[in-house]
């Protein structure tokens, strides 16, 4: 693809804008019509707590019908945006940009008092665009930051749809693209299964709705998340059975490891007393958990994420780093997170961080970091 066709398909057209308003349509209206469960999140500095309609799998299940009955009628193409793929990433991106401009105008407008929608203003312009103004903003009564995150997670379960849908076609749907895809769309539908556990989350419970959330949402999951079946679609990859066996074994700790530590954590701070693993909790002053997986590395869920990821790009086989960049950036970003956990955390808990990092030396990897 040479330069002017690469810059004429980064131009938005027609038919990307609709195809990402009326996905983004449909998901409004269905996160408030249909039923589901009403999770309460955390308690902001104000006494005060937001609810959340975790009703995404069947927003989900709903669309996959509905996707379904419109190839089976002929109104569109399985391979509607595998098609349009560079024209739905600037869509987006776009879109990304005016949504957190409109926000960080909205938020300095903003004579809330609560803790959901008061504006944070540090004086510096790009801080307050990037990192964003308000908490928790609505539009319409619908909660920006949780409608986003709920997008971007569907959007890259429906462009792996529709680049499988192109390979099948193509005959090109060998073993790796159907490992690629099963491990991805198992991933993002437990991911909905337990949605709730989301509401427990940093991002939801502290950070505030700016471009590093919005981009990251919208954008930065579904486009860059999917390089390896983008890249599979491109490139024949024969696995043998040894290396299909290994695969699928680094998937199945990675999955354990990441659900089994994250839904310890969610339900400990739900009913403190629950039992893990059978027994009752050990907590060190009261407040930090030192048992199941909180006792084998401070950050286990970490762990899980990154052996999740690595088994997204091994059916890419080693021929190239390209299907390695979500693996790449993910323990980077994990590494730095970390990092600003631990800072938060020992400042927070003083001599009881102290305490606990003597019982859990490991941060991420147990008897390496």
């Amino acid at each position: 693809m040479d330069a002017t066709a690469l810059a004429t398909l980064l131009v938005p057209s027609w038919s990307a804008v609709v195809v990402l308003f009326s996905y983004l349509g449909y998901l409004a209206a269905a996160g408030a019509i249909l039923p589901g469960k009403l999770v309460p999140g955390a308690v902001l500095p104000d006494s005060s707590r937001l609810h959340y309609c975790c009703n995404g799998l069947l927003s989900l299940l709903l669309l996959l019908v509905l996707s379904a009955l419109g190839v089976y009628m002929g109104w569109m193409t399985p391979t509607v945006i595998a098609d349009r793929g560079i024209e739905l990433l600037s869509t987006t991106f776009i879109f990304s940009v005016t949504v957190t401009f409109l926000l960080y105008y909205s938020g300095l407008r903003s004579h809330h008092k609560s803790s959901s929608l008061k504006p944070h203003v540090s004086g510096n312009f790009i801080q307050d665009w990037w990192l964003g103004v308000q908490l928790n903003p609505h539009f319409m009564g619908v909660d920006l930051k949780f409608f986003f995150v709920r997008a971007g997670m569907m959007a890259w379960l429906f462009i792996n749809l529709s680049l499988f849908a192109k390979s099948y076609l193509a005959g090109s749907a060998n073993l790796s693209v159907i490992l690629y895809q099963f491990f991805c769309a198992w991933y993002i539908v437990d991911y909905f299964v337990h949605e709730e556990f989301m509401t427990s989350t940093w991002d939801i419970i502290a950070e505030r709705l700016g471009f590093m959330l919005v981009f990251g949402d919208l954008v930065f999951i579904p486009f860059t998340f999917t390089i390896q079946g983008w890249w599979l679609l491109r490139n024949n990859v024969e696995l043998s059975l040894l290396a299909a066996t290994v695969n699928c074994f680094i998937f199945v700790i990675g999955y354990l490891v990441f659900r089994g530590a994250n839904k310890q954590k969610h339900v400990f701070k739900k009913c403190p007393k629950a039992l893990i693993w059978g027994k009752p909790p050990k907590l060190v002053g009261g407040k930090l958990l030192v048992s199941g997986y909180w006792g084998i590395a401070r950050h286990c869920n970490y762990l899980g994420d990154i052996l999740l990821a690595l088994s997204f790009s091994l059916p890419c086989g080693t021929s190239s780093v390209i299907p390695y960049f979500y693996p790449t950036y993910l323990f980077i970003l994990l590494i730095w997170r970390e990092r600003r956990d631990e800072a938060r955390c020992s400042e927070k808990y003083k001599e009881i961080w102290v305490e606990y990092c003597k019982l859990v030396p490991w941060r991420i990897f147990p008897y390496v970091y």
